[in-house]
């Protein structure tokens, strides 16, 4: 059975290779600094939700509330029925939408690219929330401030790993330096193609997709599967 499953996650990945629209992941920046961003290989992903429960707990989210979240659809092609795993969180655009319209500044990108929100000044009105192209912002009602992924901002200026990247037990999600050409995010996005979610949007996203099927680019909804939130249901 395991040897069967194995064999048609290969079919399906196999099929795929190759078939989303490609983005153009940005050049090494002539600048000093870094510029943060994540690759997520889907052919690599697993759907165990590891990384949602690690950001929950690194980030005290609160109940009904995601950063991240894996979503999980059954596809068919080619005859050929799977799962598909698509992996989700904030975009860190380099254009990015929720920045304009924020009536008091609070959501602001800092100079290495990460988008933050500045909870001292956010007023919760949520327009943020809805510029959001990605689905990827949520208003905390503990909190009634904006919040979102931040890359694990803290661990980052720690030098450590976001905790969904450390977390990912199949190794999906890769977080480095796309200014470093050494880096391992830089060294994947010169290999291989890559894409982004939505990208007639035009939000220029760092977070950058491999083997990712042009069905799911514009799936930013979904409810996953294999994970609830303990009072779900109760």
């Amino acid at each position: 059975m395991a040897g069967s499953r194995r064999a048609l996650l290969a079919g399906l990945a196999s099929a795929w290779a190759g078939t989303a629209a490609e983005a153009a992941a940005p050049a090494p920046a002539p600048q000093l600094g870094p510029r943060w961003g994540m690759v997520v290989d889907l052919a690599r992903c697993i759907g165990c939700q590891a990384c949602t429960v690690s950001c929950i707990m690194e980030n005290a989210v609160p109940p009904d509330s995601l950063r991240t979240i894996v979503n999980t659809y059954e596809v068919t092609k080619d005859g050929v029925v799977g799962m598909a795993m698509l992996p989700r969180l904030c975009n860190h655009c380099a254009d990015a939408p929720c920045l304009p319209v924020c009536p008091v500044g609070a959501t602001f990108q800092r100079a290495d690219g990460i988008v933050v929100v500045d909870s001292d000044r956010c007023v919760g009105c949520a327009y943020c929330v809805q510029a959001c192209p990605y689905d990827a912002r949520f208003i905390n009602h503990e909190t009634n401030k904006a919040d979102k992924c931040t890359f694990c901002a803290h661990r980052v200026d720690a030098g450590l790993l976001p905790a969904c990247v450390e977390s990912c037990v199949g190794g999906a999600r890769i977080f480095g330096d796309l200014n470093d050409p050494h880096s391992t995010v830089r060294q994947r996005l010169d290999a291989e193609p890559s894409a982004v979610l939505k990208p007639e949007a035009g939000t220029q996203p760092r977070v950058f997709y491999l083997h990712l099927d042009p069905l799911l680019s514009g799936k930013v909804e979904g409810t996953p599967t294999l994970w609830r939130p303990q009072h779900e249901g109760a």
